[in-house]
């Protein structure tokens, strides 16, 4: 026996106008839910994070899903409406924190579930009827995530990891001369990264700095006559 959407949500009767009406006006709600969230998501996607399109298509969607099953399940003489939807702030922390981890001597992942959480409020956002507001909020969060990291890092105020790659044909000099620049930089060296590749040596190691203290850095190395070639890669910990 099949059951659509209005008779589960509403067991009374219904004539066809009102079951258009209902059913249009779920289904426009998730779907703005899956567009906003996927909109946030890209963003993540393109930085490469764990949290791409799909997962926060998902989870804002599945935010205005619970919030339109909250008001439904608890029916219309209970005052309590939002018993349901309360809960998903609880479920989504325990996402979230399961997206944060502690990497050596820092912590990464914390911009990433914070943005999941706040997908998941603008999905009950969008549960709720509150398209402008969720709008509002998923431009919000684009430009947090895009905007302001992009003006934390070039006013020098964000520190943020560097992978560095040095190479060379004397693996002792260029340690020497890595320790020389790092010490004139004042940072300290720590998980260096050794092996070679024929008579091709290489060194890695990772730098948590500011951006005029990487550029003051990468200057010293490739001032130094023991150091061949030099590259810097982000570090895909990043967040």
């Amino acid at each position: 026996m099949s059951m659509t959407l209005p008779q589960f949500a509403q067991p009374l009767s219904f004539d066809r106008l009102q079951q258009i009406v209902v059913v249009n006006g779920a289904i426009g709600r998730l779907l703005m839910a899956c567009f906003l969230g996927a909109l946030v998501g890209l963003q993540r996607e393109i930085k490469r994070k764990a949290a791409g399109v799909r997962t926060n298509l998902l989870i804002c969607m599945g935010s205005a899903f619970f919030t339109l099953l909250s008001a439904v399940l608890a029916g219309d003489a209970n005052p309590d409406k939002g018993r349901v939807a309360s809960n998903i702030v609880q479920g989504i922390g325990f996402l979230g924190a399961g997206l944060i981890l502690h990497n050596r001597s820092r912590v990464s992942g914390l911009t990433s579930a914070a943005s999941v959480f706040v997908v998941a409020s603008i999905g009950m956002a969008c549960g709720a009827g509150l398209y402008a507001a969720a709008a509002v909020a998923a431009i919000i969060v684009i430009a947090a995530l895009e905007v302001v990291g992009f003006l934390e890092r070039n006013a020098n105020i964000k520190m943020y990891p560097l992978l560095y790659e040095v190479r060379g044909s004397d693996q002792t000099r260029m340690m020497e001369s890595i320790l020389e620049a790092m010490d004139n930089a004042g940072q300290r060296l720590a998980s260096v990264d050794r092996d070679a590749i024929g008579e091709m040596q290489r060194v890695s190691f990772s730098l948590t700095a500011t951006k005029k203290e990487h550029e003051r850095l990468r200057g010293k190395l490739l001032d130094n006559p023991g150091i061949a070639k030099l590259f810097t890669f982000r570090d895909p910990e990043e967040d």
